[in-house]
């Protein structure tokens, strides 16, 4: 942890650095690199932050849903524009399942946390797709990825803080994304788990009450 979150302030710091060094001419170009990796920094800062502080609460049982009526293609429009990534998303949603029993600040989170995992792992020429069908009260959102997977015997600990595939790094992240998507998931009623893609790779299954079903 301490690693992750020293990287991006350590990347921050180098910019800025950088910039204010009154001995370089920096280009227009230059320059523009520099902030962009100043803003990077600061996005993944507040997204470790965020995923810190979310499981805090969730271990303190001080996250309240305000569960009510949701639009699902908001809430995943809301959940990928700060992505990075997001231009490999497909999102495709059934009409009988476009309506959820959630909190939408929550659903966010929950969302943008699957996706980012799955963005993540995936190969970066394939694509992750996120598409919803209803199943008798409940709507069944699912974030589908052709990574590597994981096996039957692990696939528990996914959900675990502070653990990643294999306990391998890929990139930057304290592990918590998955961890903190299921408490705020089950904090609305709903329930999160995965399992394999046909084919290989990951599907995630988020489990949520249709508009009108018992929250």
């Amino acid at each position: 942890m301490s690693h992750d979150l020293r990287s991006p302030l350590a990347a921050v710091k180098a910019a800025i650095s950088s910039l204010r060094n009154t001995d370089i001419a920096w280009s227009d170009e230059d320059e523009q690199a520099l902030l962009a990796t100043v803003e990077e920094g600061a996005d993944r800062l507040d997204d470790l932050v965020a995923n810190l502080l979310d499981m805090s609460r969730l271990q303190m049982g001080a996250v309240t849903a305000n569960v009510d009526e949701v639009e699902l293609q908001g809430a995943i429009a809301a959940a990928l524009s700060a992505l990075p990534g997001q231009e490999r998303v497909d999102v495709r949603l059934a009409a009988d399942a476009s309506l959820v029993a959630a909190d939408a600040g929550l659903l966010e989170r929950v969302l943008a946390n699957v996706v980012a995992n799955a963005l993540t792992y995936a190969p970066d020429d394939t694509r992750v797709l996120v598409d919803s069908s209803a199943s008798g009260d409940r709507a069944i959102v699912r974030v589908v990825d052709t990574g590597p997977g994981v096996p039957a015997e692990q696939r528990d600990r996914l959900f675990e803080p502070f653990q990643r595939l294999g306990d391998v790094p890929r990139g930057e992240g304290i592990g918590l994304g998955l961890a903190v998507a299921r408490g705020l998931t089950e904090a609305m009623g709903g329930t999160l788990t995965a399992e394999d893609t046909a084919g290989g790779g990951l599907t995630f299954n988020l489990d949520l009450p249709l508009r009108g079903g018992a929250a």
